[in-house]
C-alpha cells in the first residue's frame, strides 16, 4: 500500500484537491479545483482546521473548551469536524435560510445547532454573529472562531490552497475565480499566486448581482456562502477583515438565475454536482475564459457540493416556486393570470411607511378597480425595485386598515409595521395555474405574490386563475 494513501486522522484529508479541465466555449483553458472533495465537503475545511490551530497555539482554545462560529454552514461544518476529531464540543449559529442538508451535516459531526432568522440587520441582537459572539462569552471554556475577521482564514489558503493551484498548472495558470464571501479564499489564494507570479495572475471575484463587493443594493439573493448581504436597518456596513480588496483585480457580477442554471447544467453535462456559489464562480469563469486568449489557463474555484442543496438548487418543485424556471408552456401558467407590465404592476409598501400614506395608495388602487391589497417589507422603495421573497414579510389591505383606523386600532402616522397581516401566498411565474388556485383556495386566501428570479413581479387573484380554466373546473 503506497504511504500517501495512509493517514493518521480525518484531518489529513483537509484539502489537497484535485483539479479537472472543464468543456467551454473559448480557447481559453479552464480547470475548476473540486474544493467539494475535501474530507469535510468544502473549502471551509481548510480555514475550520487553521483557525483552531492557531488558537490552540494562541492559548484561546483548551482542552475541554467550545469552538463557536456563526456560519452559513460550510466553516460549521469545517470546524465541527475538526472539533470532533481533537475533542472539542461545538457550538454554531445558522439563520433559517441555510439549507437543510448542511444543518443535519452539522448534527451528523455533533455540533450543537441554533438556528435563528435571516434577513436581520447586523447589530440586531438575534443576528447570528451577534448571537454567537454572545454565546462564546457566556459558555465556559468557549472560543469564538469568528471567520470573518481571523486572520487565519486566508492565511489557510495563502498557505495551501495557492500553492496547490501553481504547482497543478506547473505554474501556468493567469486567472483565478472565486466567488467572495468571508473573502478569505480570495484573499488569500490570490495573495499567493499574485507574489509567485510576480503579478502574472489575475484574481477575479465572482458576486451574486445584488451583492455590496459587486456594487449591487445589498438586497437578499438565494445563493448560500456568497456575496454581501446589507439590510436596509444596518447601522455601519461593516466588512470582513477576511476580505482583502486589493487582492482582487476585478469583479464579476451573476444573477442568480444565471448561476443556478449554470450549476445545474455541469451536473448534466459533465458530471460534477457543486453547489449554488459553485454556479456564481462558474459563470464567472466562463465571462474571463470568453475574453482570454488562447494561452491563458483559467481555475476556477468550486466551493462546496450540490449534495449540500438537492432540496433546493436541484430540486425542480424549489426551483419553480421561486420563479427560476419557466415551467410548461403548453398550459395555463400563474403568469398567464398575472397583468401586464411586469414590476409597473406591483406597486409595494414598505413597513416604515405611515398608515396615512399606505390608506391613499390602497384607495388610489381601489379606485382604479385593482385588488387594494399589497405586499408589504422591510425593502426601499423605488419605481424600478423589486423586492425579492425574503423581504416580503407581511401585507396590508383597504378593508384592514380602515377598521383598525375606525376602532381606534391604529392612528394614520403608526408604521405600517405594527399593522401588518400575514404575507400574501406566493407562486413562481412558471407553476400551473390549476395547483395555485387549488392552493389558494385550500388555504382561503385570495391574492398572491407572482415571482420571477425570486423578485415580486406582479400580483394575481384566484379569479384571475380561474378565468385560465375549463369553465367546468
Amino acid at each position: 500500500m503506497d504511504a500517501m494513501d495512509v493517514y493518521e486522522s480525518a484531518l489529513g484529508l483537509i484539502g489537497g484537491t484535485p483539479l479537472v479541465r472543464l468543456r467551454t466555449e473559448g480557447a481559453a483553458t479552464v480547470y475548476a479545483k473540486l474544493e467539494y472533495l475535501s474530507i469535510g465537503g468544502s473549502a471551509k475545511d481548510r480555514i475550520g482546521l487553521r483557525m483552531v490551530e492557531q488558537a490552540e497555539k494562541d492559548g484561546l482554545l483548551r482542552p475541554g473548551g467550545t469552538v463557536v462560529e456563526a456560519t452559513s454552514g460550510n466553516t460549521g461544518i469545517g470546524l465541527a469536524l475538526v472539533a470532533a476529531e481533537k475533542g472539542y464540543r461545538s457550538l454554531v449559529v445558522v439563520t433559517d435560510r441555510v439549507s437543510e442538508e448542511k444543518v443535519n451535516t452539522l448534527r451528523a459531526f455533533g455540533a450543537e445547532v441554533v438556528v435563528k432568522p435571516g434577513g436581520l440587520p447586523r447589530q440586531h441582537p438575534d443576528h447570528p454573529m451577534s448571537f454567537a459572539a454572545r454565546l462564546a462569552d457566556s459558555t465556559p471554556g468557549g472560543w469564538l472562531a469568528n471567520q470573518y475577521d481571523n486572520a487565519a482564514n486566508p492565511e489557510a489558503h495563502y498557505l495551501t490552497t495557492g500553492p496547490e493551484i501553481w504547482r497543478q498548472t506547473r505554474g501556468r495558470v493567469t486567472h483565478l475565480v472565486s466567488c467572495i464571501g468571508t473573502g478569505g479564499t480570495i484573499s488569500g489564494a490570490g495573495r499567493y499566486l499574485k507574489e509567485v507570479s510576480d503579478g502574472g495572475v489575475q484574481v477575479i471575484g465572482a458576486d451574486p448581482a445584488s451583492s455590496v463587493y459587486g456594487g449591487g443594493d445589498g438586497r437578499p439573493y438565494f445563493i448560500e456562502a456568497a456575496g454581501h448581504f446589507l439590510h436596509p436597518d444596518t447601522e455601519q456596513d461593516v466588512w470582513p477583515r477576511s476580505y482583502h480588496p486589493d487582492v482582487v483585480d476585478r469583479i464579476v457580477p451573476v444573477a442568480d438565475r444565471q448561476a443556478l442554471h449554470t450549476v445545474r447544467q455541469l451536473a448534466r453535462d459533465q458530471g460534477l454536482l457543486a453547489g449554488g456559489s459553485s454556479g456564481t464562480a462558474l459563470a464567472a469563469a466562463h465571462q474571463v475564459a470568453a475574453g482570454a486568449g488562447a494561452d491563458a489557463v483559467v481555475v476556477v474555484i468550486l466551493p462546496d457540493s450540490g449534495r449540500q442543496y438537492l432540496t433546493k438548487y436541484f430540486n425542480d418543485t424549489w426551483m419553480l416556486r421561486l420563479g427560476f424556471l419557466d415551467g410548461d408552456a403548453s398550459g395555463p401558467r400563474v403568469a398567464d393570470a398575472a397583468p401586464e407590465g411586469g414590476a409597473s404592476a406591483l406597486p409595494y409598501l414598505n413597513i416604515r411607511t405611515p398608515v396615512g400614506d399606505a390608506l391613499d395608495v390602497l384607495r388610489a388602487r381601489k379606485l382604479a378597480g385593482v385588488e387594494s391589497v399589497l405586499p408589504a417589507g422591510p425593502c426601499p422603495a423605488g419605481p424600478d425595485r423589486r423586492p425579492t421573497a425574503p423581504e416580503l414579510t407581511g401585507s396590508v389591505t383597504l378593508a384592514g386598515l380602515e377598521a383598525a383606523l375606525r376602532d381606534g386600532v391604529a392612528a394614520l402616522d403608526d408604521p405600517l409595521a405594527d399593522h401588518l397581516d400575514p404575507p400574501l401566498a406566493q407562486f413562481g411565474y412558471g407553476e400551473p395555474a390549476q395547483e395555485a388556485l387549488g392552493t389558494l383556495t385550500r388555504h382561503l386566501r385570495d391574492t398572491a405574490v407572482v415571482l420571477r428570479d425570486g423578485c415580486a413581479e406582479a400580483l394575481v387573484t384566484s379569479a384571475g386563475l380561474r378565468a385560465l380554466l375549463p369553465t367546468d373546473h
